[in-house]
């Protein structure tokens, strides 16, 4: 059963009232670029080598303690 147009209205008021008028483009604006970064990663053909990324976080590592 899908949700009915008072429903959906009764949702907003809701989400407006918490959020306020100011916070919900961002929010959306967020959102999106959450998308578009996920949709961007999971086209890029690019191997991760787990090998090399935690030999480099080693390598910080001692940087750091030195």
């Amino acid at each position: 059963m899908s949700p009915s147009f008072w429903q959906l209205l009764i949702v907003g008021g809701i989400i407006l009232v918490i959020f306020g008028p100011k916070r919900i483009p961002e929010i959306g604006k967020s959102l999106g670029k959450a998308i578009r970064g996920f949709k961007k990663g999971i086209s890029t053909d690019e191997e991760i080598d787990v090998a090399k990324a935690s030999n480099k976080a080693e390598e910080i590592k001692e940087a750091e303690k030195s």
